[in-house]
């Protein structure tokens, strides 16, 4: 398995652990060796559902236990004793429950395709990780879909789960920027990006419902209209409004283009969650912005420098498809 940097070195490399081994047998037997968990490796069973999914069966082996778990919480979060008693006691009761949820005696497995791209696209799309305020980081798929770019959750948090789809880009209403000064105002953003949201709204009815959703009827081509004279406009200077929190400072200072975007907020649990405005920050070819208005917050992507081998999705329906059940599950 793949762990994401320590919260919130979001440009630091992946790190690779190994999870199972599964060990070819005669008569077309196989034998499972659990690789996590403290007390060392174990056997364990495979059960296969589908061609794209399949889970790895083991007896419980204290996976749950305090050593267990601390370690856990250093490696994955790089959080000390001292940060968990003074800084993280609220977070630690809700990661407590995610952890014993998850690993059970039962983790399954679903494939997933890398998402199709085209030399007029502005960023590589991708998997990218990201800061998610206390929850962390976490890893997001981008995808192009006609005129829309969209950010799927591959790992997801006790307020939104994995597969639903986080943010959403609007090709088709680039936002001119402040100057610096002006940007520096909270307000100003907000009037600019409002004002975007009235004439889209004026356009086109607003999309309602967020169970099920999927890229079924909608533009399937990478590109988009007007990208191309966007794909390289001039930098220009990028800073932070006041009152935007941010868990990474270490963002550029200049950016390349901004869009008008969607992001997906919720309660705990996954309750009451609506879209809200957003500002879509592109600073380079491997690293984009999201500022999230209505929590006043923002969170910074950088794309995953790993090779997966065998995981281009060999169609764009495919990929589409993939992708809609992976919302389902969510759901």
């Amino acid at each position: 398995m793949y762990l994401l940097p320590h919260d919130p070195r979001v440009d630091d490399l992946m790190r690779f652990k190994p999870l199972f081994g599964i060990h070819l047998m005669e008569r077309k037997c196989a034998s499972v060796e659990c690789m996590y968990g403290h007390k060392g490796s174990h056997n364990g069973h495979i059960q296969v559902s589908s061609s794209s999914t399949f889970s790895i069966i083991h007896p419980r082996c204290d996976l749950c236990g305090v050593h267990e778990f601390w370690t856990w919480l250093r490696e994955e979060w790089g959080w000390t004793l001292e940060d968990i008693f003074h800084e993280h006691m609220q977070e630690l009761i809700l990661m407590k429950f995610i952890y014993t949820s998850q690993y059970d005696n039962c983790l399954t497995y679903r494939c997933i395709y890398l998402p199709p791209s085209s030399p007029d696209d502005f960023i590589k799309p991708g998997l990218f990780k990201g800061t998610y305020g206390s929850h962390g980081l976490e890893i997001v798929m981008l995808s192009f879909h006609g005129k829309k770019v969209k950010g799927t959750k591959i790992t997801g948090d006790p307020n939104i789960p994995a597969g639903q789809q986080t943010v959403e880009i609007d090709l088709a209403h680039p936002l001119q920027l402040p100057d610096i000064e002006n940007l520096c105002s909270f307000s100003e953003l907000s009037h600019i990006v409002l004002e975007v949201r009235e004439q889209q709204g004026a356009s086109q009815p607003p999309a309602k419902p967020l169970e099920g959703e999927g890229a079924e009827g909608e533009e399937t081509t990478a590109g988009a209209e007007g990208m191309t004279q966007d794909k390289a406009p001039a930098s220009q200077p990028f800073v932070l409004p006041m009152g935007v929190i941010s868990r990474n400072e270490d963002y550029s200072r200049t950016c390349r283009i901004c869009y008008y975007g969607m992001g997906l907020i919720a309660g705990h649990g996954f309750t009451s969650p609506k879209r809200t405005p957003a500002v879509f920050v592109l600073f380079d070819d491997d690293c984009f912005g999201f500022i999230w208005l209505e929590l006043k917050s923002f969170s910074l992507y950088s794309w995953i420098k790993v090779s997966f081998q065998n995981a281009e999705a060999p169609s764009h329906k495919a990929f589409d498809e993939m992708l809609k059940n992976i919302q389902l599950v969510a759901t």
